[in-house]
């Protein structure tokens, strides 16, 4: 049963444990919030709680920060070279968000009248705690990621990344906005890889999208959080806070170890790799999900 505990309360091991796994996931395409809810259930914890969704995107904060950090030197030579290089790339970035946009609160929106419809406050925050949801949001990911790795690795270093494939990879990475478990830089980067693009190119760009898309989600996350409080005052909202600050440091610092070294195995191992382990994470989720947990 869960036990539905507010992270204000929640000891320092919990956020810990929570921090370091967002931080060793993020890089792969594996979905990290599928593994950070798995554990916040097996801790106990609700992930639907505004306080638990605002703590995992504050992880999501930090090891964004943590990617900007290790990423920063490839970014100013592929993004910063000269003033056209970065209006291409911003143009590029911002299509590809608006795109991303589009369709994440497009279908946002469809699930809430529908699926929920009826439902008291209907927010698609509501599902993030359905296994059952995101075991199959994993397959379907593993699936994609399966698919785009297959063949020679010789053709990830093709086709420049334009404004054809900038707008597909933002349409996908609208369509896994929505679900737990649709791994958004598998997503991103095993669209680039399908269109022929080089991987070092559709990585940069991929965790550029990245940086844009937080954001906003982190200011979403925190009104949603004042209307859970009933904007009772700020004391109130900062105390909640903790925790999540606290997990962001810590998911910041366990993500700068683990792109150390998961960075370079990434570069050299078989993409399709983190499709097999999703499908298999998938069926773990599942029966998990049929256990009632």
């Amino acid at each position: 049963m869960i036990i539905y505990a507010i992270p204000t309360n929640m000891i320092l091991l919990k956020v810990l444990i929570l921090s370091v796994i967002q931080g060793a996931a993020e890089l792969l395409p594996v979905s990290s919030s599928a593994h950070v809810i798995v554990a916040e259930k097996l801790m106990g914890l609700d992930p639907t709680r505004p306080e638990m969704t605002l703590l995992l995107v504050m992880l999501h904060t930090g090891t964004m920060f943590a990617v900007i950090f290790y990423f920063w030197n490839s970014w100013k030579e592929s993004f910063f070279s000269s003033r056209k290089v970065f209006i291409d790339a911003a143009v590029l970035i911002i299509s590809a968000t608006v795109i991303t946009g589009i369709i994440g609160l497009t279908i946002k929106a469809l699930i809430e009248k529908t699926l929920l419809k009826g439902a008291q406050h209907a927010e698609i925050e509501n599902l993030f705690g359905n296994l059952g949801i995101m075991a199959a949001a994993l397959f379907a990911a593993g699936i994609f990621t399966v698919w785009a790795g297959r063949g020679n690795r010789s053709r990830w270093r093709g086709s420049e990344l334009g404004m054809r494939e900038a707008s597909l990879i933002g349409a996908v990475q609208g369509l896994c906005l929505p679900f737990r478990g649709f791994s958004r830089s598998g997503a991103t980067i095993s669209m680039g890889l399908a269109l022929g693009s080089s991987k070092k190119r559709v990585e940069e760009f991929s965790f550029a999208l990245a940086v844009v898309l937080t954001p906003p989600i982190i200011l979403r996350e925190l009104m949603r959080l004042m209307r859970a409080q009933n904007a009772h005052g700020a004391g109130t909202v900062l105390s909640l806070l903790v925790p999540s600050l606290a997990g962001m440091v810590l998911s910041f610092t366990s993500g700068i170890v683990a792109l150390a070294w998961l960075s370079r195995w990434l570069e050299r191992g078989r993409w399709q790799v983190f499709g097999f382990y999703c499908i298999v994470a998938s069926i773990a989720v599942f029966l998990l999900y049929r256990a009632g947990v």
